[in-house]
Order: structure tokens, then sequence, then C-alpha cells
């Protein structure tokens, strides 16, 4: 099985293929055009703007850093439908583990209500919240999701943005 080169989705049947990369869907594949721009960004100017958000203030509490992607695991459950996801947020340890612990308790209050799958992924999803609260993730250097996230955002802003014409023509 594949996985979709934009969001990540288990591609069991189907997708979209586009070059070498697979998509699960038209949207991805729309989202897929930053890829291959990404893909060609000097390490140089991503290195420099990882660092740059690392060393920054917390964009959630504008607390000191250091600022990384810290994932948050959620499921909530309706009788017979279940929802779980993992959930990524941009900003200091403590803000992400405040996001954790509020998907931990979501998931408490609203993932065991689906049978069968709802009884199985509720305690998953709240001790992989716990465990990443108890790990140390902090070992002075920016995650491999900080600098996919910032080289995404840079390929996003040169594609909206495209370069001014090297002359201009005054106007009549």
């Amino acid at each position: 099985m594949a996985n979709c080169a934009a969001c990540g989705q288990t591609i069991i049947f189907g997708g979209k293929r586009v070059a070498e990369r697979r998509f699960c869907s038209d949207k991805c594949v729309a989202a897929g055009s930053f890829l291959s721009v990404a893909d060609t960004l000097p390490e140089s100017m991503v290195s420099a703007r990882v660092w740059e958000i690392h060393n920054g203030r917390c964009p959630v509490c504008t607390g000191a850093g250091p600022v990384d992607v810290h994932s948050s695991y959620r499921v909530w459950s309706g009788l017979i439908v279940t929802s779980h996801s993992t959930r990524l947020n941009v900003g200091c340890r403590r803000c992400g583990n405040r996001a954790r612990l509020k998907d931990a308790g979501f998931s408490l209050l609203f993932g065991w209500w689906g049978f069968p799958w709802g009884l199985i992924w509720t305690p998953i999803q709240i001790g992989r919240n716990v465990t990443a609260m108890l790990r140390s993730e902090e070992d002075g250097t920016p995650s491999a999701e900080l600098t996919q996230l910032v080289r995404l955002q840079i390929a996003a802003a040169s594609v909206q943005q495209p370069a001014a014409p090297a002359f201009a023509v005054p106007p009549r």
C-alpha cells in the first residue's frame, strides 16, 4: 500500500499518480504542486528560516521557545462511526503538552462511544498523548517535521508571489 505524498493518508485502491508521487484525491494533487517547488529550494534558505522559527517566540503563547512541531492525538466516536487523527501543533513544548492534554480529555469524553473501534482507539490515543507528554523531545535541534513545514511554506509563498520582472516599462 502507498501513502499520499501530500497528506500521508494510506491509499488502498486507486489514487492519482503525478510523476513519481501518488495522491489520494484531486485536492492533494493541487497541494502536491508545492512539493516539486519545495524540492528545488536551496537548503541554506530553508535551514536559516527553520532556525529562526526554532529560536523564536512561541506563536501560541508568545513565550520563549524553542518552537517546534508537536503531535497530539484525538479520537471521537458515535455508535458505529469512529474517527482518529494526529494533529500537528507548532509552538513551544508547554503549548504542545497543553494541546495533548486537551486532545486526551476530548478523547476520554467522546472517544469511547463507538463499538468496537471507539473502545479500542480511545486508550491508544490517550496513551500516545501521555507518552508524548512524558517523553523528552528537546535535543536542541529542530525536528524534521518543522523543516518540512517551513520548506512547504516557502514553496507556497514563492508560487503565490511570482518573481518581479527584470525591467519595468513606464506607463504612458
